[in-house]
């Protein structure tokens, strides 16, 4: 029987939050009648756009007052890129429902649609990314990466205007705001891994409430949970708040996942790469094995040589 209770939905303002809520709620609206309404909260990340997202705190400074309106029961779920949402959440709080996951690459756009190899030496790069910067700089030592902040139209803008030659996106963001059309070259993850999370969505709710905790359920995609799991877990590992550049991203063929990964020194320069094979099931557990492996390698490189 349909439920009688209306739902409130709460998520960011920007374009892309609200076109990314409504396709939750829209998924919703399909399965069930249901009445599900949307409020938008200002969260730290959005008050304070012009500063660097390390400076104001890094991952979570999208989420925190979200969760609050969820803990305050002013709000049913929320909607959130799940690559901003933190290794742990509210206490009270669990992602609820993953519903399927778009593509988890990044990509360039740029002014002249002129890929990064043609680019001259000392473009300037738009990214708030240190994990995109580091790559980018594997890929070609000579441009330079610059902190670029605001949503995507605001970024896009900025690389039109004339302040960056070009800027790396998420392509998940490009493709829910239909401007596809302005990538000139797709990163594939051998060339830039993505952020723990990217192209997924986390529909957060609260533990106890189990009328939403059903409704969401309808909406989960147990492949695409199974990996955000084992790149949560790798993100987990790492100590949730770390401040190295890192990326990973599982993907499952079969009853196989793959996982890869990669940090870096504590300069942020020598990269250290690994992959692993296993259990579709078991992925959380290959995530930790991953960022086991990866510290290992770091710490065997961080080690100074005694010399003969």
């Amino acid at each position: 029987m349909p439920s009688q209770r209306a739902f409130t939905v709460g998520t960011r303002g920007s374009r892309l939050a609200i076109r990314q809520t409504e396709f939750v709620a829209n998924m919703l609206r399909v399965l069930q009648p249901v009445n599900v309404t949307m409020r938008e909260i200002k969260t730290e990340g959005d008050r304070r756009a012009g500063e660097s997202l390390v400076a104001i705190g890094g991952q979570g400074v999208f989420v925190k007052e979200i969760e609050a309106a969820l803990l305050r029961r002013e709000i049913d779920f929320a909607v959130h890129s799940l690559k901003d949402v933190p290794a742990d959440l509210a206490d009270g709080c669990i992602i609820a429902a993953v519903p399927e996951r778009v593509d988890p690459r990044d990509a360039l756009v740029t002014r002249n649609r002129v890929k990064l190899a043609g680019l001259p030496s000392g473009a300037r790069i738009g990214t708030g990314s240190e994990r995109r910067a580091v790559q980018l700089r594997a890929l070609r030592t000579d441009v330079e990466p610059v902190d670029i902040r605001g949503n995507v139209d605001t970024r896009i803008r900025k690389v039109d205007e004339g302040e960056y030659d070009g800027a790396v996106l998420a392509v998940a963001g490009l493709e829910r705001l239909e401007v596809m059309g302005r990538v000139v070259q797709m990163f594939e993850a051998d060339e830039m891994l993505p952020a723990v999370g990217q192209g997924a969505l986390a529909v957060e709710a609260r533990a106890d409430d189990a009328e939403v905790l059903e409704l969401l359920a309808t909406i989960d995609d147990l492949e695409v949970r199974r990996c955000v799991e084992a790149e949560r877990a790798f993100l987990r590992r790492l100590g949730g708040g770390c401040r190295l550049p890192f990326g990973a991203l599982a993907e499952i063929d079969g009853t196989a996942m793959r996982i890869r990964g990669f940090i870096t020194d504590d300069a942020g320069v020598e990269m250290f790469r690994e992959a692993l094979l296993g259990n579709a099931e078991e992925g959380a557990t290959l995530g930790v094995r991953l960022a086991d492996e990866l510290l290992t390698m770091k710490a065997s490189f961080d080690i100074p040589s005694t010399g003969p």
